[in-house]
């Protein structure tokens, strides 16, 4: 079969490197511009998806495709630019590509300067979204190097990421806290038994990150782990953030601790989201630029509805407002009528809405004292603040009507399903539905949350170590992600939890409702 190629440049626009090196006049062979934190694709639909790579230089990216593992139907794209500005990545979305079809990149850097010398290529794939009703098979889950949990090669490194890459899945969907950018990681820890946890370390990582080179680089410490290199050069990210890729909890009214010398929160979000765009294979906005929000649509059973609960919510306040108004937006206005459109306009049997936050676990802005509100949940009673919104969505879901919706969700750190059941409910005009919880892929273990009755969830699931025994490290086993299959003939849809050892903790079948 003959394919045609086309592509278009999305080019990440920041400034800085781990170091950006002044390269003298090259003449040997082994200087060369090198790929420098392997490669990565995302956005994955029936006839493309973005390609990333990052080198260390000014240097020219180099892609060709093909649709064997050989590459003797390989075909070159035009190269572009990988510069200073935006770190030295580059990312490329590459067309028209046949769907249901295993894509095999090759990626290699040419010396800008010194066009005849290029470094080695890396390899990885994909597979495209299919065209026909066949099988679909995803993972997901998020909260990545957090609470000083790093790169420990005495426990294997990042193992999560080696158990979910056994289940070849089509794509990753990370439901945030992609990093921890307000979190410290020594090189050491003491363990609960006497033992010493001990990190890979990098100097930027010894501070909350502040400057745009800092955000930058703890995205790059986790590429430094061989699972996550080797997963990601497999399998295509849809990813989303949360808020530690800023700093914790943060909103427009955020109080920055002591620990920071830039006090402008502004000015760190827009620091932070350029550094995000900047490392993940992301489908950018023209319409806006920097937008995280969006629909993508993985064959005839499957769309993804990736929201964004971070940028245009409200304050961490009291959030108890009765009506609507920008104290209480949680997505805010123009993402709820995106969402309503993509939903209503769907013709895919499941409607996945991955929502970087749970819809009624209670996460408070201080959790100390158990005051303001970080997340949706407002506490027992009828829909207050950041709740109008999802009850807003649940009525138009039922009203519409829109079958076969499902919420998935990381955040708290530990594993659970719930079943939200109208008739337990404070707020009941809805239909029945389900969300699913999964993470830490590698951080600390925490748990369990507070409940919200609003919405009339019901626990069927949970595993979360216990409030006498918090912020577990990934070796005592407690990391999780999601595993969700759709059978091509039927649509039916198996959720897994599992753990990072990939031991199945608990599993459901839905059956998708006929319209």
């Amino acid at each position: 079969m003959k394919i045609k190629f086309s592509r278009r440049r999305f080019l990440t626009t920041s400034a800085g490197a781990l170091g950006a090196i002044a390269m003298p006049h090259l003449s040997r062979a082994a200087d060369r511009p090198a790929v420098t934190h392997g490669v990565q694709s995302g956005d994955v639909t029936f006839d493309g998806g973005v390609v990333w790579a990052r080198t260390d230089r000014p240097a020219q990216m180099l892609v060709e495709v093909a649709t064997t593992e050989s590459f003797k139907d390989a075909r070159a794209l035009p190269p572009i630019a990988a510069l200073p500005e935006s770190d030295f990545t580059a990312k490329m979305l590459v067309d028209n590509l046949p769907g249901g079809q295993d894509i095999f990149y090759r990626v290699r850097f040419r010396d800008l300067s010194h066009t005849g010398i290029e470094g080695e290529p890396v390899v990885g794939r994909f597979r495209t979204a299919p065209a026909d009703r066949r099988d679909v098979s995803f993972v997901w889950g998020g909260d990545v190097a957090g609470q000083g949990w790093g790169i420990n090669p005495d426990d294997g490194g990042m193992v999560t990421f080696a158990a979910m890459r056994k289940h070849r899945p089509d794509f990753l969907l990370h439901s945030g806290d992609t990093i921890y950018a307000d979190g410290v990681i020594p090189a050491e820890v003491k363990l609960a038994d006497g033992n010493i946890w001990k990190n890979v370390t990098i100097p930027e990582k010894a501070k909350v990150a502040e400057t745009l080179d800092e955000y930058r680089a703890a995205h790059k410490y986790n590429f430094t782990d061989d699972n996550v290199r080797a997963f990601n050069a497999e399998v295509p990210i849809f990813v989303q953030w949360d808020d530690h890729e800023v700093t914790n909890n943060w909103s427009q009214s955020k109080d920055l601790p002591a620990t920071y010398k830039v006090r402008d929160i502004s000015l760190l979000a827009a620091r932070a989201g350029r550094a995000f765009h900047e490392m993940y294979p992301m489908r950018e906005s023209i319409n806006e630029p920097g937008r995280i929000y969006r629909q993508i649509s993985y064959g005839p059973h499957l769309d993804v509805f990736v929201l964004d609960e971070r940028s245009y919510r409200g304050g961490n306040g009291a959030n108890l407002e009765t009506e609507y108004g920008p104290a209480s937006y949680f997505l805010g206005p123009e993402q709820m009528a995106w969402l309503k459109r993509g939903l209503l306009n769907s013709r895919a049997t499941w409607k996945v809405i991955a929502s970087d936050m749970p819809l009624s676990l209670i996460v408070y802005d201080d959790a100390t004292n158990k005051k303001g509100s970080e997340a949706f949940a407002q506490g027992d009673g009828p829909a207050r603040g950041r709740e109008l919104e999802i009850a807003d969505i649940l009525r138009f879901i039922k009203m519409a009507p829109i079958k076969n919706t499902v919420w998935l969700t990381a955040d708290v750190h530990y594993a659970a399903a719930h079943y939200y059941d109208p008739n337990k409910a404070q707020f009941q005009d809805f239909e029945p539905f389900w969300e699913f919880v999964s993470g830490p892929l590698h951080a600390g273990t925490f748990g369990p949350n507070e409940l919200d009755n609003t919405f009339g969830p019901e626990v069927r699931f949970i595993k979360a170590p216990g409030l006498d025994k918090q912020n577990l490290p990934p070796s005592a086993g407690m990391q999780f992600f999601g595993h969700v299959k759709i059978d091509g003939a039927s649509g039916q849809m198996i959720v897994t939890l599992r753990d990072r050892a990939d031991v199945a903790l608990w599993s459901t079948t839905l059956d998708p409702k006929l319209a």
